[in-house]
């Protein structure tokens, strides 16, 4: 038999699942679309229909212990969900790990304890163990998609904050920012503009062309010599590193990752991101690294399965 952690990455659009062993290899993997609006039972039964196909598939696991990344605002200690935006319907006051953990033994797996944690740390708990920040103990991880979200170690550790939402920059005021909406409901929040969803209510608001879908169709046209295209995708990215500067200026990180869907366009948006970002620093910051992540979208696995593994040893 072979002991490996569960880890489970439960997203808005989809959910993955892994089989994970000791040494932190990724064994199995599968995914499937989250039924998000469905509500709280439909997206643990996905949860456990995942884990069935990966058992389903190997005879020589024993599951140790599982590891949750998931979207919503997390209490870790309970593994209870506080908060969530309106696409995970319910989702508020879920007790994940209690449901879980449930299900697991009722398919067979047995009691194991279940970590559950914010998606955006298990991204940062994954780079900073496996990726691009390993080997550096301060590290801020940014992720950069539909949201902006970011996970914050210090001395190895995830820092969840007194009310478990340290890390949510995408609530930072933001220069620029005052004429868009946040998904909180406030204006002039840096998830406003420096989103990907941002970039394009702002390339509307500039006169832009509504046939232009998302970012990506943005950066089309920028290449393509749209200026308000190029304004819009600058605008976004610069307001990015702009925060990037207040946050390395606040916790002095060892080193910056920045990660998502944004960040993969490519130097399109690196590079105006990463001009606002040194043209803020203080000198004595100036060459802070700023590196892209490593991992892409299995960042979220590998820190989910990271914490089930340290759950494993401190019970041992």
């Amino acid at each position: 038999m072979v002991d490996v952690v569960l880890a489970f990455d439960v997203g808005g659009t989809k959910t993955a699942a892994a089989l994970v062993d000791a040494e932190h290899t990724i064994l199995d993997s599968v995914v499937a679309p989250t039924p998000a609006a469905d509500g709280p039972e439909a997206v643990i039964a996905t949860m456990v229909d995942l884990a069935s196909t990966l058992l389903g598939r190997t005879r020589r696991a024993r599951i140790r212990a599982v590891g949750v990344g998931t979207a919503g605002v997390v209490d870790v200690p309970r593994g209870t969900i506080i908060s969530a935006t309106d696409t995970f319907a319910g989702w508020p006051g879920t007790p994940v790990a209690r449901r879980v953990a449930d299900e697991l033994v009722r398919i067979g797996v047995g009691a194991v304890p279940v970590h559950v944690q914010n998606d955006v740390d298990a991204c940062a708990l994954g780079e900073a163990k496996y990726g691009a920040a390993r080997g550096t103990s301060d590290v801020i991880v940014v992720a950069v998609g539909t949201g902006v979200g970011a996970g914050v170690i210090v001395d190895g550790r995830v820092i969840r904050g007194a009310r478990h939402v340290a890390g949510e920059i995408g609530h930072l005021p933001i220069a620029g920012a005052a004429h868009l909406c946040c998904p909180c409901g406030r204006p002039g929040h840096l998830e406003a503009l420096g989103s990907g969803t941002g970039m394009h209510r702002h390339y509307l608001s500039l006169g832009g062309d509504p046939a232009v879908e998302d970012a990506r169709g943005i950066v089309v046209r920028a290449a393509g010599g749209d200026a308000t295209a190029g304004r819009a995708l600058d605008e976004s990215a610069a307001s990015v590193g702009r925060a990037l500067a207040g946050i390395a200026t606040l916790l002095d990180p060892g080193c910056i990752v920045v990660t998502g869907g944004v960040a993969g366009i490519g130097d399109a948006w690196w590079r105006p991101m990463e001009r606002a970002f040194r043209d803020e620093l203080i000198d004595v910051l100036a060459e802070l690294p700023l590196r892209r992540g490593e991992l892409g979208g299995d960042a979220q696995l590998y820190g989910a399965a990271a914490a089930a593994w340290e759950r494993v040893e401190a019970e041992s």
